[in-house]
């Protein structure tokens, strides 16, 4: 039991872990090359796209807006950019047309690059297909800017106060509610346990007896 309780434990960390990593925001510098829509059919890991622009029909495949970047350390990303709508992640975000003008303003060559910051919530996969999905963009002063995660900062801290609150809550409930509940029922089989051992030993008591009666009744061996 001992292995299995860590390994519940581990594996819901793991799931929370990847769970708060995929969803949270985060910052990219990069210098965008290109901003672009292509048709895409959604199959297997369609759970990875968002939702259509705000107004428009959800289908099996539609025009998604694209935003082809190379980092500082000199790797492509290509990020997705679509509407979040009202759903989640919670970024409401309906813009992705005025982002995707925004991105191609911002678009620079190797020789004069302007750095941006990208922020973005996701994954990039190759095996998968799936894309980050950007939020955000805005020109910095170049590829050495860097920006504390203050709104991931905020929202860790409140994550944790939320659990503490709840860990304290039910700890509290536990001792109130169900730690004497448990008690009395130890106390109950104890009792039981008692009266079983005291029958048992009043049976071997009164069996004991009679067999000494008995045998007072054997006739005794001739000498």
């Amino acid at each position: 039991m001992f292995y299995v309780k860590w390994g519940i434990r581990v594996t819901l960390a793991l799931f929370v872990f990847a769970f708060l990593h995929y969803t949270l925001p985060q910052n990219d510098v990069v210098r965008v090359l290109d901003a672009y829509e292509k048709r895409v059919d959604f199959g297997e890991n369609s759970i990875f796209w968002a939702s259509p622009d705000t107004g428009t029909q959800t289908l099996a495949n539609r025009d998604v807006r694209f935003i082809d970047t190379v980092q500082t350390n000199g790797r492509v990303m290509v990020y997705r950019n679509e509407d979040t709508g009202w759903g989640w992640p919670p970024y409401f975000k309906l813009d992705s047309s005025n982002l995707n003008a925004e991105a191609k303003e911002l678009v620079s060559s190797k020789e004069a690059p302007k750095w941006v910051v990208i922020r973005h919530y996701g994954w990039r996969n190759e095996f998968l297909t799936i894309y980050p999905n950007a939020v955000s963009v805005k020109e910095v002063s170049g590829p050495e800017y860097t920006a504390f995660p203050w709104l991931n900062t905020f929202i860790l801290i409140l994550l944790a106060v939320i659990a503490l609150t709840i860990w304290r809550l039910w700890r509290n409930f536990r001792k109130a509610r169900i730690d004497p509940v448990i008690e009395d029922v130890g106390d109950m089989i104890g009792v039981a346990d008692g009266h079983a051992d005291a029958a048992r030993a009043s049976a071997r008591g009164f069996f004991g007896r009679i067999g000494s009666w008995l045998a007072t009744w054997r006739k005794k061996p001739r000498s």
